[in-house]
């Protein structure tokens, strides 16, 4: 039984693919999505086995959202789009197939075969090959919003979740630290925080042993004995 989730941000085009595979009894649709920033929570929390993936949405692509999913929860993608000029960049990727709209029955019976005949984990190239992200989706009160990379002034975790915050804003994020580590060029400084090396004005030694980031906006950001030392080598300190 495959476990599918659905990702297009018009609706006709959810209600037609799910009508499409409810023919098919090997495989369960156990989510919709209309963008983005509600998939990859969706994708985090209910891992399934394929993922049903609009192109061409707007904020974040599916092409970009690919990038953003944690890579330890990779399931299988397949692109849908009225474009086939995304085809060869899609499969670039990681696409396991791709569906032109409006889609040929024969075409997704094709598309369904070879997922029961070929799907397995190491069939696909690790996630952390892929391009670096270029900015982090994010929620705040009553909006979305995406902060570019070199906004970012840190990162860090706590039971609300995964902030993310700039100068000027700071919000919450779905992505996974482990994500944010391995997409980013941000550096591990805790076990709760990333810091973004272009940020760093400061660095100040305490007497424990451990030590503060001074941002360039005159944050403070911990900085534990652990991580001390590659943080140095990171920045090329003696």
């Amino acid at each position: 039984m495959l476990r599918v989730i659905i990702v297009d941000d018009e609706q006709p085009a959810r209600e037609e693919l799910r009508s499409l595979l409810a023919a098919y009894d090997e495989l369960e649709v156990i989510g919709e999505c209309s963008n983005a920033l509600e998939a990859i929570p969706a994708i985090h929390k209910q891992k399934p086995d394929v993922v049903f993936l609009d192109i061409q949405m707007p904020r974040i692509s599916g092409l970009e959202m690919v990038n953003m999913l944690d890579p330890e929860q990779m399931p299988a993608i397949v692109f849908v789009t009225a474009f086939d000029e995304f085809a060869l960049k899609a499969f670039e990727e990681n696409a396991f197939d791709y569906l032109l709209k409006p889609i040929e029955i024969s075409r997704l019976e094709k598309t369904l075969h070879r997922l029961h005949k070929e799907l397995a984990p190491q069939s696909y190239q690790p996630i952390a090959e892929l391009a670096p992200l270029r900015s982090i989706p994010c929620c705040g009160h009553n909006r979305i919003f995406l902060v570019p990379l070199s906004d970012v002034e840190y990162i860090h975790s706590d039971l609300a979740g995964i902030h993310v915050c700039s100068a000027k804003q700071s919000g919450m994020t779905q992505l996974t630290m482990r994500t944010l580590e391995e997409k980013t060029p941000f550096l591990r400084c805790h076990r709760q925080y990333m810091v973004n090396p272009d940020q760093v004005a400061e660095i100040q030694l305490l007497e424990n042993g451990s030590a503060e980031v001074i941002t360039r906006a005159q944050q403070r950001i911990p900085v534990s004995r652990r991580y001390l030392k590659p943080l140095k080598q990171s920045l090329n300190i003696p």
